[in-house]
Order: C-alpha cells, then sequence, then structure tokens
C-alpha cells in the first residue's frame, strides 16, 4: 500500500485526541514540506514524515526517555509494520535524541531541525496579541529562546543542535520556519479571530 498524505492524516487521527499535538504535527509537515522544495528532496514523503513524527506521542508516553520503548519506537514499529520506509522510520528514531539513533540522512536532519523550532515559534505567537506569525520577528523570537520560563518544554539545545546539524545560522532558520508557517496559521489555530 502506497504511502499517501490522506493515509497519514487518517493514522495520525487514530492515534492522537488532542487537538494540540495534531496542530504540531500539521506544523512539522508545512515545515518540512518547505525544507524539501528547497532542498530538491521529495516534499510528499518528507511531509508524511513530519505528519507521523509524534503520533504516537499520547498512546505511549515515554517519561523516562526509553531508547528503544515508548515513544517514538513504538510508532516506529506501527509504521513499519505497514510497510513505512525504513528511511522515515530511521528518522522519526533520529529526532528524539534519547533512541541514540544518528541522524544521518538530510530527511533525519531536517526533522530534527524543525520540529521544536517549529511549536516554539507557534507557543511564540499564541502569546502575541495580534496572535499572529505575520508579526513575529527573528528578534522577538530569540529574545524568548532565551527565556527559559517561557515555553518550558522546548529543548533549546535541541534547537540550537538542529541548527548546527542544518549547518544554518540560527536567525536564517528562524526566519525560514516563519515563512513556511506564516500562510498556513489558520491550521494551528492562529491569527485574529
Amino acid at each position: 500500500m502506497d504511502w499517501t498524505r490522506e493515509r497519514a492524516v487518517a493514522i495520525m487521527h487514530e492515534y492522537t485526541a488532542s487537538e494540540a499535538l495534531r496542530r504540531h504535527m500539521y506544523a512539522v509537515e508545512i515545515v518540512m514540506r518547505a525544507t524539501a522544495a528547497r532542498d530538491g528532496a521529495d516534499t510528499d514523503a518528507w511531509g508524511i514524515v513530519g505528519l507521523l513524527h509524534d503520533f504516537d506521542y499520547e498512546r505511549f508516553p515515554n517519561p523516562d526517555h526509553s531508547p528503544d520503548q515508548e515513544h517514538p519506537s513504538e510508532g516506529v514499529r506501527i509504521l513499519t509494520a505497514q510497510g513505512f520506509p525504513e528511511e522515515w522510520g530511521q528518522a522519526i528514531l533520529g529526532h528524539a535524541t534519547y533512541t541514540g539513533v544518528p541522524r544521518e540522512t538530510p530527511m533525519a536532519q531536517a526533522l530534527f531541525g524543525v520540529d521544536e523550532l517549529s511549536g516554539f515559534l507557534v507557543a511564540c505567537a499564541l502569546v502575541r496579541p495580534s496572535r499572529s506569525l505575520v508579526d513575529l520577528s527573528v528578534k522577538s523570537v530569540k529574545k524568548k529562546l532565551k527565556d527559559k520560563a517561557f515555553a518550558r518544554g522546548v529543548n533549546r539545545e535541541d534547537v540550537r543542535q538542529g541548527c548546527e546539524e542544518l549547518g544554518v545560522p540560527l536567525d536564517e532558520h528562524i526566519e525560514f520556519v516563519l515563512e513556511a508557517l506564516r500562510p498556513h496559521e489558520r491550521v494551528f489555530g492562529l491569527g485574529p479571530p
């Protein structure tokens, strides 16, 4: 069976009840597609990986950060049993540093590089008077990154390391992700009411 976006969305919805988590996966999908387009890669494949990277998070939480149990390992086992390509599964495993799976492909590096930052940018927009990404600046994002009390769940080291692995400066990466997300902000519940 072929992997289509429709199939990925159905699986994501089957396993994920949280609207916030669904919105996060949609955001990562959008940025993965933009990254693939920029880099001449397969936008559908990269988008599906972005869409499914956290689909098992609710059912198989991993508070102890087990390298081979729970999220994301359980999710990759479920997908692999349905014919999910190995490279895609490796990218999903690699987005969680505690799995110990190296990020050896551009897809894996991109997923790691956009995951935390995508969520952080949406969080930044949610606290703005405009509730929008349109007027969110790189400078403002960097200021929020320094505020450890803001969006505590976002791993700042992963954001830094993601930029390093992608070989791009932080400012440039933030701007790219913002530009990818802005036209789709309604998908994440952003924008003026």
